[in-house]
């Protein structure tokens, strides 16, 4: 049972170590999709993750063209203790499914009202500009997201995949509270100006793809892949190919090789490595079934030696 939090960033959000993820809860068939998905799995996984001490849930409009946040909405319904709900704007789709790129004022506004109709909620603990795109409208949606802010509709607000200078243009506008950026072993990149910067301005972080989209889990094989269906997006990733695939694969054999000493999975000790840093505050953990917790759970407490911390830098 996962019992300790931090603060997050600026905010009186105190977060545990690792949130649920709710990508591929949108289920198939739009652009980034996980191919199919099952709504009662996706479900019983949320009630699984809170049971175990998990305190929120980061989910985002465009997740299945806004079926994941209908999907956690029927998950916390009638729940007296709710958990925090984090959610995103700036990608927007109309009846063609096509995912288009916005941020003006009247969209993000649009957007937020229909993430809370979704959400079945009064307010969004934390609402989340998805993407700095299209980048000439960074400024005017920021401004419209603190506007959301003082007007109750959402509570605090963040960002995600933006970089220094990004970071720097939104936070001369109004207070970011937090950065979502992808971090993990296979693509650690923002340790060498983000996490700095996001450390000295007080912006708490939060981390997805901490197990590379699955393939750190230990459970990906080739097969696997092979076997993925069409709509799941990761085949057309490089790091789910060749020659990158072989050399993920036998980093994951390092990372079995770890966990076996403390009783621990692969994706336990890939998820341990991203929280080792100070700077980060909490890992989003994609779940699609309550089987795969137990493979995550223990990450919230599992703290990696120097040595082992090296021992994964070798390899």
């Amino acid at each position: 049972m996962i019992v300790q939090t931090r603060q997050l960033g600026n905010s009186d959000l105190l977060i545990t170590p690792l949130g649920i993820g709710a990508w591929a809860m949108g289920g198939a068939g739009w652009a980034f999709s996980w191919g199919p998905q099952d709504d009662d799995a996706s479900i019983q996984a949320i009630h699984a993750g809170l049971d175990a001490g998990i305190n929120w849930i980061d989910t985002a409009a465009v997740y299945g063209l806004g079926h994941a946040e209908e999907v956690v909405a029927r998950a916390l319904d009638g729940m007296s203790r709710k958990p925090y709900v984090f959610t995103k704007c700036a990608r927007v789709w109309g009846d063609d499914g096509k995912i288009g790129k916005c941020l003006k004022r009247d969209s993000v506004r649009r957007e937020c009202e229909a993430s809370l109709r979704r959400l079945k909620a009064d307010v969004i603990d934390l609402y989340q500009m998805h993407w700095p795109e299209p980048d000439e409208d960074v400024e005017e949606g920021w401004e419209a997201m603190a506007k959301l802010k003082e007007e109750g509709k959402v509570r605090w607000i963040g960002v995600s995949n933006f970089n220094v200078q990004q970071l720097a243009r939104v936070q001369a506008i109004a207070p970011v509270t937090s950065l979502q950026p992808p971090y993990n072993l296979v693509t650690p990149d923002i340790e060498a100006e983000i996490l700095p910067y996001c450390q000295g301005h007080n912006i708490g972080v939060l981390v997805y793809s901490p197990m590379k989209s699955g393939l750190l889990t230990g459970k990906m094989t080739r097969e696997r892949i092979a076997a993925m269906p069409p709509d799941d997006f990761r085949q057309r990733t490089p790091n789910f190919q060749e020659p990158l695939l072989t050399r993920n694969l036998e980093l994951v054999e390092r990372l079995r090789a770890i966990g076996t000493r403390h009783g621990r999975t692969p994706g336990e000790v890939a998820i341990a490595w991203t929280l080792r840093r100070p700077e980060v505050t909490a890992a989003i953990v994609g779940l699609r079934s309550a089987d795969q917790l137990p493979g995550v759970i223990g990450a919230a407490d599992f703290r990696l030696s120097p040595g082992e911390i090296e021992e994964i830098a070798r390899a």
